[in-house]
């Protein structure tokens, strides 16, 4: 996020070569490195963590369970060993507890062995691992202890990222405290102006701005850095919502849509006639939103959840119907061939009897059928398209297409979804995204906050729970086992392995090496095997697909290009392989292509036996829930936001202190009160909302949220 300094042209404005000791290299240094280039960017550059310096821990009292200790003692030793890539530095540390603790380095060995001496006391920072029997810590943070000492008094000191080069420069951890120091010596009360209105500051009960900024570098103690902390988190979570609303706002009154004012005799008869069983209460719901989001003359934007099998699909041919009803055209985008040509089978059966023209376009449909299908939809002889990517192609032109259905939605790119938006004249088409990968909550507000958000959260009546089970590899032929007894009832399994994308060679090695395996285990003519990969031609891992659908093959062996789009009722049983090596949401949606037909499905975790504690916790919850929503909030604490469901691109999630795992609360209050604010005042006009305005104008322009690209 933009530095959020807030004068216009005041101190934080200056190069850091304001400062005493920064010339013109470490301001170079500072800015290639940490991208710091102001008083304000080094200001708003907070600490990661703090150091209580008055809590120690005795070398001889520490557990090795990986967690951070800070300990004080004299360097004994310090050695370099080994040579080339095997190189290292070593050291021991002993305290008065008489115990010794080892310490080792691998990177920047040079300057560090120049940089401690034995014979010195230091204070070691880091985490404790147990060794061959030792106690160690590997790439501690050491200084001096009589530095340490004379350099501050305060409790809690501030540790800052920093790189070798800084290190190397000064600039490391007690370099830049200097600096901060000179830094609030120097600031004026007219440089950290109060931007939130007073009401809401004294209403939530908030530490003022400059004192928070103050406690986050300089805290006297716990409860002052809190406070602090609460207080700009806050702030940052406060004014991006406030932004996200704002641009949902402004899209509402400039980009107009077309009215769908009436439910007509397609959506009617389809729902009196021809739908195969009782939406659910969650489906009903969901589509009254979108009626109401339709029949507003305003461009619809709106995100669909649901978990694997909740109806999305149902629900987006019903939003189609809506827009044949009134004379548009529509059109659905999946992100591979074989799910978009699955959802042209499942609507052209739903749809069959009625009198409507459904097509499907791909990079496969070519020549003369690609011609008429392209001239047919120009002149509106197409009711209903679905496709690929090729959807977005520019030889592709709609007579008037009311609405665009992506699902999911966060396999395209940015460019790839605004594609669809240009598909019409004067208004853009209506726009629905769907996602079968569960969002958190807090997620969605933030990385989704401008767009309107529904949730199918309720499975159709009769699903058969899968039942999720972990084995280690010491129990593989138990698996094989119950492969075998699956495909004797007359089912099909899945055997899924990982594929690591810089390391392909070696996978696709192993995955044959496990094909010879299974075809020594499940020989033909008794068992037909199906092999799919990413390093297949189309065409062929299509025909592989189609014949694990067709039950030709009773075993289907692939990475998790299966991920998305195969759906074979028949399918009961999935053996995911090597687990520790998916990630939370992989291993949700692989287990979703099993349990789709009312017969008792099976996931099988198949990992190693020595297990990371995050792959534990990982393994832990799949087979405590089958709840996409609880396993997705899992990820978020486990991962954090900017890896999950592409939202990286949303160019919104680069927060500098909140934790969208852990500040739910804070959200919540800080999108409502930004609700509030905007209804009661929607241009920031009033004179307690000025500097609030003048600072969303200046920092926060970057934010372009997704309802303009969705």
């Amino acid at each position: 996020m933009p530095t959020p300094a807030t004068s216009k042209a005041g101190f934080l404005d200056q190069s850091l070569s304001l400062l005493p000791g920064v010339g013109p290299a470490k301001v170079k240094l500072l800015g290639e490195e940490l991208q710091l280039f102001t008083i304000g960017d080094l200001l708003h550059a907070y600490p990661f963590r703090y150091v209580d310096r008055t809590k120690f821990h005795r070398i001889i009292d520490i557990i090795p369970n990986g967690e951070a200790v800070q300990v004080k003692g004299t360097l004994v030793t310090l050695n370099t060993v080994g040579e080339g890539r095997g190189k290292r530095m070593t050291g021991r540390i002993r305290d008065a507890s008489g115990a010794a603790l080892e310490l080792v380095w691998f990177r920047g060995l040079h300057v560090l062995s120049r940089m401690y001496k034995t014979g010195e006391e230091y204070i070691v920072y880091g985490k404790v691992e147990e060794f061959n029997h030792r106690l160690s810590i590997t790439h501690p943070e050491m200084e001096l202890a009589a530095r340490a000492g004379n350099l501050d008094q305060a409790t809690f000191e501030p540790v800052y990222a920093s790189t070798e080069k800084l290190n190397k420069r000064g600039l490391d951890t007690r370099g830049r405290r200097k600096l901060i120091r000179n830094v609030f010596d120097r600031l004026q009360p007219a440089d950290l102006q109060e931007i939130l209105p007073l009401p809401l500051v004294q209403g939530l009960r908030l530490m003022d701005r400059a004192q928070a900024l103050r406690n986050l570098h300089l805290p006297p103690d716990q409860a002052a850095l809190d406070g602090a902390v609460r207080r700009m988190k806050f702030e940052e979570l406060f004014l991006l919502q406030l932004r996200l609303l704002q641009l949902k706002l402004v899209r509402e009154h400039k980009i107009a849509g077309y009215t769908f004012g009436s439910i007509g005799p397609i959506f009617r008869k389809f729902y009196d006639e021809k739908i195969p069983f009782e939406l659910t209460g969650a489906q009903k719901r969901v589509l009254k939103e979108i009626r109401a989001d339709l029949g507003r003359g305003v461009q619809m934007n709106r995100l669909l959840q649901g978990d694997v099998g909740s109806g999305k699909t149902m629900v987006g041919l019903m939003t189609m119907l809506m827009a044949l009803d009134n004379g548009f055209q529509a059109c659905m985008m999946a992100p591979t061939e074989i799910l978009a040509y699955q959802h042209y089978e499942g609507i052209t059966e739903y749809l069959e009897g009625m009198d409507l023209r459904v097509a499907f376009l791909s990079g496969s449909v070519k020549g003369k059928a690609r011609r008429e299908l392209l001239e047919q939809l120009a002149a509106g002889e197409i009711d209903i398209l679905l496709g690929t990517h090729a959807l977005i192609e520019p030889t592709v032109v709609f007579k008037n297409l009311g609405i665009a259905i992506i699902d999911e939605q966060h396999r395209f790119g940015v460019k790839q979804r605004a594609k669809l938006w240009v598909k019409n004249k004067p208004y853009p088409p209506h726009v629905l995204v769907m996602t079968a990968t569960p969002i958190p909550r807090t997620l969605a507000m933030t990385a989704y906050g401008d767009l309107d958000v529904s949730v199918i959260d309720e499975l159709p009546p009769g699903r058969t729970p899968i039942k999720t089970v972990h084995f280690t590899e010491h129990r593989r032929e138990r698996v094989f086992g119950r492969i075998r007894e699956e495909i004797a009832k007359g089912r099909q399994a899945y055997v899924v392995y990982p594929l690591i994308e810089e390391n392909e060679k070696l996978d696709l090695l192993a995955l044959e090496e496990a094909y010879d395996e299974m075809i020594q285990r499940f020989a033909p003519p008794d068992y037909q095997i199906s092999i799919v990969h990413g390093k297949m031609k189309p065409e062929n891992k299509d025909f592989e697909m189609q014949r694990f659908k067709n039950g030709e093959t009773q075993i289907m062996m692939a990475t998790t290009v299966i991920e998305v789009g195969v759906n074979v009722p028949n399918a009961t049983i999935m053996v995911i392989v090597h687990t520790e090596r998916f990630g939370l949401s992989q291993l949700h949606q692989l287990r979703g292509r099993v349990g789709r037909g009312a017969k008792e499905s099976f996931c099988i975790l198949l990992s190693s036996v020595k297990l990371s504690k995050e792959s534990r916790t990982r393994i832990e919850t799949m087979v405590g829930t089958t709840d996409g929503f609880k396993i997705a909030e899992a990820d978020l604490r486990l991962r954090g936001p900017g890896m999950l469901d592409g939202t990286q691109q949303s160019g919104v999630l680069q927060m500098r202190l909140a934790d969208l795992a852990q500040d739910g609360v804070i959200l919540n209050v800080a999108r409502d009160k930004a609700k509030e604010i905007l209804e009661a005042d929607p241009k920031l006009e009033r004179p307690e909302h000025q500097r609030l305005a003048a600072h969303l104008d200046r920092y926060m322009r970057a934010v372009k949220g997704w309802g303009r690209i969705s």
